[in-house]
């Protein structure tokens, strides 16, 4: 069963990462590896437990809160969830708009729109079959990690300092903030709605549940979220590494996608700035058609009621081609869609705890206890990094 974790992969390389992982490598070089290392483990965890969840149940995330809690509840989880795929869509779009700046001109308005029709016929091709848009994103994904496979290659590698930065460490308070930055957005709630989902479709096509064959189904599971999740984490990896080879020796200024873009033309040659916004431009159309399919699942699953894909489509692409087309800064409505995402992430971690170490809910596949206890801890770090971050926004 390989598909699902590729599709939640991409979450975990969308245009914010490119962002955050270089100014992490050319502020501070190698220092901050361990704290993507480390992010990518919970991610790997956490991915785990919603596919878990879609394996042992059939349904995904949504169909169970509505199942299982209070109608209060699951309407309000509803709306949270409707605010997180916009901020997704947000960011993504934003990300996709300057890609196509980089590679052809366009204007960031005009990218938009082109990265909006983009990721509506990327969804168009689930109505084919959800195997379809797998593959199609999956092949995105592989876009995207070849952009920083020749990148790499070409700014070359400092084995000491990947070492190094292996080691759990920090260097003042602005690395503390970054790490925190790294972390507090490692786990994205719209990939855990969406995971499950998946994962609940591939499960009803092979006639599985928890009694029938669970087993070969969380080997096949696990082996999908650890080589999926693990690709994402090399990619996030690689932007580091390139940044600490390159931006930190020279003191170059990363602190946004143009700056990146810029500093590898000059100091690799305009083939790595083409690989860099090649893979900028993967990420932005699979991670926007991954946050539209999103919104579909959350709709239809705390509702039961679903919307014509190209309603759903208008609906989260609106207020990113409102903002283009404002002129408002790329980068702060970047920051802004993270802070809402940071409010939405204990929406959907707490919720798919409580389901997944309920033993009425997954049967024999109900989470041990070290399992739950690592969940927890994850969620309580996760859920108070991001609402550091977001302190920290509003105090200026």
């Amino acid at each position: 069963m390989y598909g699902p974790a590729f599709v939640a992969a991409i979450a975990y390389v969308d245009p914010g990462n490119f962002a955050t992982n270089f100014a992490a490598g050319s502020q501070f070089g190698h220092l901050l590896l361990w704290v993507i290392i480390a992010g990518n483990a919970m991610a790997v965890l956490v991915q785990m437990l919603s596919a878990k969840l879609g394996l042992a149940t059939g349904r995904d995330l949504p169909q169970m809160c509505r199942r299982r809690f209070p109608r209060p509840v699951v309407l309000l989880l509803w709306v949270q969830g409707e605010l997180v795929a916009i901020a997704t869509d947000l960011a993504e779009v934003i990300g996709g708009a300057i890609a196509l700046n980089l590679l052809f001109g366009l204007p960031l308005p005009i990218g938009g729109l082109v990265t909006g029709a983009a990721a509506f016929a990327l969804l168009g091709l689930e109505s084919r079959g959800y195997r379809r848009f797998e593959l199609a994103i999956a092949g995105l994904l592989f876009v995207i990690i070849a952009g920083f496979v020749i990148d790499t290659i070409l700014a070359g590698v400092d084995l000491g300092g990947i070492a190094g930065g292996a080691v759990p460490r920090f260097s003042g308070a602005q690395s503390v903030l970054l790490a925190a930055g790294i972390l507090g957005a490692t786990v994205m709630p719209h990939v855990i709605y969406l995971h499950s989902s998946l994962t609940s479709a591939h499960t009803r096509d092979l006639g599985s549940g928890p009694g029938n064959g669970h087993h070969t189904l969380v080997r096949s599971m696990r082996r999908d979220v650890l080589v999926g999740l693990g690709l994402a984490g090399l990619a996030n990896a690689a932007m580091l590494i390139i940044a600490a080879r390159l931006f930190h020796p020279s003191g170059r200024p990363a602190d946004s996608i143009d700056d990146v873009h810029a500093g590898l033309g000059e100091m690799l040659g305009q083939g790595a700035a083409l690989a860099f916004a090649i893979a900028l431009l993967a990420s932005g159309f699979a991670s926007s058609s991954v946050g539209t399919y999103a919104g579909q699942v959350i709709m239809s699953g705390f509702l039961d009621r679903s919307l014509p894909l190209a309603v759903r489509r208008g609906i989260t692409l609106l207020p990113s081609l409102v903002v283009l087309f404002a002129g408002v800064d790329a980068t702060q409505a970047l920051v802004w869609s993270q802070v809402v995402l940071s409010f939405g992430i204990p929406f959907a971690l707490v919720p798919l705890i409580l389901l997944t170490k309920d033993r009425s809910v997954m049967g024999p596949l109900a989470n041990r206890a070290p399992t739950t206890a690592a969940a927890s801890a994850i969620a309580v770090l996760v859920i108070g990094l991001n609402f550091y971050l977001v302190s920290r926004i509003a105090c200026g």
